[in-house]
């Protein structure tokens, strides 16, 4: 009955037993003769007296088609199960006052995305931080978390099916492992790219023989990598396939889906396209958070409420209410606001069907392409038909020939975005944000080796930087330390430096901090840039400083650093307030610029610390 999941539990035994080792948990065991002991049955099945089952997330879904209504998806985890189950009953009892049931999602610690038997150390340097605990999935269902409410886990990262099974074990109905085909926001991790896409399979395996609710892929994350609708359709797609190789129910997936707000009627359209060619049965739609909203947080609640009324519009099953806030974590009780104003939005937003003309030209724009980038990354030489993409024609497919399909098609630059992050894909095409808020590619920038014809481009006079040459002497090292593959932040300072003529030395996301000093030291370089978006900064810049105090670099270095310095809300006033009295000494760096810094202030600061340098050392 759970053959598949135990023959992976064999496959990966070491890596099961750092797993249970690093995050303190009990994981299956395997006997002398092959057994495995320790993997409960799948669900449905009873978990703290509650009846857990991924169908329950479904059966929430389905209402949300019956009702108009999406289903409330928030987002809270905190470090720990106790200070989670807290801040979460705000947001329960907001959905008992409203009558609802809400689909709940948990944010898990960053350490998820790092493969435990390989990348322990980076596991260890940034322990607590980004969510909850493996341990404390556990706890949280043990004091009442998902009894009425469903949760779900995010799982992304190295290793997702390993993350599963824990989350398996501790009870949750459902979790998110999309995205599955790109690599999380432009994050090296340990693996390469062919290792993540088998193990997302692995994790849709243990999702299928288990009855897990699934997230099984991401238009929203490929939205954040500056990717555009009709590649992202067409990557959900294959993660779809992978999905029905191995053997998920169509009911227990999903795929998650942003909305701009910007523009209703490309809302709409790539709602439609997205629910009349996708073959999970739900759709989860999250607000877009990556378009600088005003910098004042009542007026940020207006911005997603827009994306609330094409949420409901277009159908979606699921909506992630967003809570205007300055960092990453929320409190429970401004998600439950959130929860109220979104559900306000819902109940107060007439439902009609709005055709136009506009909305069908984007839409096959879109289907146009995805079914495109199929065609090529598939080797099917013949126009598809987006209908015929269903069940049956995944099941033509082997998982070995598939995973080996999509590799290759990363690799070759045919499954490509901007700011694609696996370190072995091949990286060539460039975007645009149009003044009607619809990302198209850059003439003679689309992806490789497909008819330019199927693709939609950008008609508004678009200067692509050239590559040139460094034109100061300084060369920077640019980095985020600890387990955050987070580097939008990172991706924007780096643009600026090589705009402003600096030589940059870009080691992405995932950094331990002495690794990026010793390469500051083999390089030679003037300036070290770090960052970490997990409220870790405290913990981790001041490693790097030592490190180049050690090997003599530390007085000849500007040393600067970005990203917030708290993970949660509450916290974050502290630390500025201590900046603005103290200065940035007690983090170990010379100059910090976190959110909302604008890149050429950036610029002007590092001119004036690299010529006080050169006068220190005269």
């Amino acid at each position: 009955m759970q053959e598949r999941t135990m023959q992976i539990i064999l496959e990966e035994e070491d890596r099961v037993k750092a797993y249970e080792d690093t995050f303190g948990v009990a994981m299956p065991k395997v006997g002398k003769d092959g057994s495995i002991s320790g993997l409960p049955a799948p669900y449905p099945r009873k978990v703290c007296g509650v009846e857990r089952s991924g169908y329950r997330i479904y059966e929430l879904g389905k209402k949300a088609e019956e009702t108009g209504i999406p289903v409330l998806n928030p987002i809270l985890g905190r470090n720990t199960a106790e200070e989670t189950y807290k801040e979460s009953l705000e947001m329960y009892n907001m959905a008992e006052k409203l009558g609802i049931n809400i689909f709940h999602f948990v944010h898990a610690e960053a350490t998820r995305h790092i493969d435990p038997l390989d990348g322990r150390e980076l596991i260890e340097q940034s322990r607590g931080k980004g969510g909850i605990t493996p341990l404390g999935e556990r706890k949280l269902v043990e004091l009442g978390g998902g009894a009425v409410h469903p949760m779900r886990i995010n799982a992304t990262g190295d290793t997702p099916h390993l993350s599963i099974i824990n989350a398996f074990i501790a009870g949750f109905d459902g979790t998110d492992i999309g995205p599955v085909i790109h690599v999380h926001f432009g994050g090296r991790g340990i693996h390469d790219y062919k290792t993540k896409v088998i193990n997302g399979f692995k994790a849709l395996e243990v999702c299928a023989e288990n009855k897990v609710f699934v997230q099984i892929d991401s238009h929203k994350h490929l939205n954040n990598i500056g990717g555009t609708d009709g590649m992202a359709l067409a990557m959900c797609m294959l993660a779809e396939g992978l999905g029905v190789a191995a053997g998920l129910p169509k009911e227990l997936s999903a795929v998650q889906m942003n909305v701009g707000g910007i523009n209703l009627f490309a809302d709409l359209a790539v709602m439609q396209a997205f629910k009349e060619t996708i073959w999970s049965s739900s759709l989860i739609v999250v607000p877009e958070t990556f378009q600088n909203p005003p910098g004042d947080l009542i007026a940020e609640s207006a911005h997603f409420a827009r994306m609330a009324i094409s949420a409901k519009l277009g159908g979606a099953n699921f909506y992630r209410p967003k809570a205007a806030e300055s960092v990453g974590i929320p409190t429970g009780a401004s998600m439950a606001k959130s929860m109220w104003a979104t559900q306000n939005v819902f109940e107060n937003t007439y439902k009609i069907e709005i055709k136009d003309p506009q909305i069908d030209k984007r839409k096959e724009e879109i289907l146009t392409e995805a079914m495109a980038v199929l065609e090529k990354t598939l080797g099917i030489n013949r126009s598809l038909d987006p209908k015929e993409v269903n069940e049956n024609f995944w099941k033509k497919y082997g998982s070995d020939e598939l995973v080996d399909k999509i590799v290759e098609a990363g690799k070759s630059g045919v499954l490509d975005a901007p700011r694609a992050g696996g370190w072995d894909l091949k990286r060539h095409v460039k975007t645009h944000r149009d003044k009607d808020g619809i990302k198209r590619y850059v003439p003679g920038f689309s992806p490789l080796n497909i008819d330019p014809a199927k693709f939609a481009f950008s008609s508004e006079n678009v200067e692509v930087p050239q590559v040139a040459k460094p034109t100061r002497k300084e060369k920077v090292v640019l980095a985020t330390v600890g387990a955050d593959a987070h580097v939008n932040g990172v991706n924007l300072i780096k643009d600026t430096l090589e705009n402003a003529g600096f030589e940059v030395v870009y080691l992405r996301g995932m950094n331990l901090p002495e690794t990026v000093a010793e390469v500051a030291a083999e390089v030679n370089a003037d300036v070290v840039g770090i960052s970490n978006l997990l409220g870790l900064g405290i913990d981790l810049f001041p490693r790097v400083g030592k490190r180049l105090q050690e090997l003599g670099l530390r007085d000849k270095v500007v040393l600067v650093a970005g990203g917030r310095m708290a993970e949660k809300e509450e916290e974050h006033s502290y630390f500025e307030e201590k900046i603005a009295t103290e200065g940035t000494g007690f983090m170990g760096v010379d100059g910090f610029f976190g959110p909302g810094s604008e890149p050429l202030d950036f610029i002007e600061w590092l001119d004036k610390a690299l010529e006080g340098k050169r006068g220190e050392l005269s």
